[in-house]
Formats: structure tokens, sequence, C-alpha cells
């Protein structure tokens, strides 16, 4: 291994953790799903360290799905004691959610970097806007009375939950919120949805990774299991760290702060695709 590649491994391994740190902060503080931070930030350290660019986008979505299916455990469990998961709510949507997630897992056979990144550019350009705005987004005062409608917004929700590389909370959070969930029940259901996302996605990539060259060592499909490895005990441990935070600080502005870097991330990310 020469100098050059052990530094790059070093400044790979460096990102990596403090992304991890502030993933786990703005999980706890804004209950967002740590996959929104993870991503982009996993992409530009990739890039940054002359990493294949036709695998940065693949291997940082699938690495960050693969955390999730772990920390969504914990999150669940945790709102389940609190009684706030709603399981009516969780059986409704369990099934379009699993196949849309397996759908996107296996879609990213064919989908190129370019395409990946035009996806979460524009999907995170809307929450941003989501997040900025003062007023929450209202679609209806009950969920669809159809159960097809249900699936089509589950299976959606899924698909795109997975070609990013996030969890339920990101998506389902302001949609269960938007159809008047109320917004206890839609962060814990949210949060079972996450391990329902990660699995059948992080499979699909796995398949659809195998036998691509130039991966890292270490990998399983498009899964960077070191990289999984150094993000997991630094998500779960500093989440409670955020949740204390949260009490302490004006979480208004640090949500407005969060929606502008996400806004100006999504930015670079669709600039990145189309230029």
């Amino acid at each position: 291994m020469t100098d050059l590649s052990l530094l790059q491994a070093a400044l790979l391994l460096g990102g990596v953790a403090a992304t991890a740190i502030l993933a786990g902060i703005l999980a706890g503080l804004l209950g967002v799903g740590g996959g929104i931070v993870l991503v982009p930030v996993l992409f530009w350290i990739l890039s940054a360290t002359h990493f294949p660019p036709e695998l940065s986008m693949h291997m940082a979505v699938a690495t960050s799905l693969a955390t999730i299916i772990f920390t969504s455990i914990s999150s669940a469990r945790a709102h389940h004691k609190r009684g706030a998961v709603d399981i009516g709510l969780l059986r409704l949507w369990a099934p379009g959610i699993v196949l849309g997630a397996l759908t996107g897992g296996l879609a990213a056979k064919y989908i190129d970097a370019s395409g990946l990144k035009a996806i979460f550019g524009t999907i995170a350009l809307i929450v941003s806007i989501n997040m900025a705005t003062p007023k929450n987004l209202v679609i209806s005062d009950h969920l669809p009375r159809s159960s097809l409608v249900n699936g089509a917004i589950s299976y959606l929700t899924g698909l795109f939950s997975a070609l990013m590389g996030i969890g339920g909370g990101t998506l389902s959070v302001p949609l269960l919120n938007g159809f008047s969930v109320e917004i206890r029940r839609a962060v814990g259901t949210a949060s079972a949805f996450g391990f329902m996302i990660a699995v059948p996605a992080v499979l699909g990539f796995v398949y659809s990774g195998l036998g691509v060259p130039n991966r890292p060592p270490l990998s399983l499909g498009y899964v960077n299991l070191l990289a999984a490895g150094i993000i997991l005990p630094f998500t779960v441990g500093f989440a409670p760290v955020g949740a204390a935070l949260a009490h302490s600080l004006d979480t208004v502005w640090v949500k407005r702060a969060f929606a502008l870097f996400l806004g100006i991330t999504a930015v670079r990310m669709l600039m990145s695709a189309f230029g």
C-alpha cells in the first residue's frame, strides 16, 4: 500500500467517523434519519479521495442502509415501549414499503451514479423546503380510505427511501403528518418502517453490486462492511446527545439551519448529476 493510499484511507475513516457523529446528533436532535446526512457526506468524502466515481453514490447509499437496519431496531423498540408505534398503520403500509424498498435495491443495478444523485438531490430539495416552511403540509384530515392508494403511497415511499439510502422518517413522517397522523405516532411508526426499508433494500444492493469491479475491501455487493462497522457505534452513541441538546437548544433554528444545509447539499448533488 502506498503512502497516498494510506493517507486516503485515513481521511476516509476519519471523515466517516465525523459524519456518523453528526448523523447521530441530528437524529436525536431533529428526529431525522441519519441517512439523509450520511449519504451526501459519504459521497463527497469518497469523491475527495478519488474513489471510482461510478461507485461512490451506490456505495454511500447501500452502506447507509446497512447501518439503518440496526439503528431502526433500537429506535423502534424505544418508541414501541412508549406506545408510539401504530400497529394497524404498520400492517397497512408494510407490504408496499417492503416491496418498494426491494425494488429500489434491485433497480440500483440499472441506475447509474448520475441517476442516483438526481433522485437524491430532487427529493432532498423538496424535504429541505418542507423543513424550512413554518406551516406543516396538510394533505387530508385522514389516511386514504382505499387500500390501493395506501399501497401506492407506501410503495413509492419504500422505493425512493431505498434509492436515497434513508430510513422511514425523512419521507414517511411528513407524509403521515400531512394525513393528520399525530406526530408522535408518525415518528414512532416511521422508526419501524426504517427496518422494513433497510433489510430488503440492502439485499437488493448486495445483489446489484456482486461482481462489480473496483469495490473497496470488505464489501458485500455495494455495502462496505468496514464503513458500516465504523458508523454504527457513533450514530447509536451520539443520538442520546442530540436528544439531550433538544431540551436546551431552540430546535426551530437548528431545523432551519439543517434545512439550509440540506438544500445546499441537494443543489450540489443535482449539479453533480447534470454537470
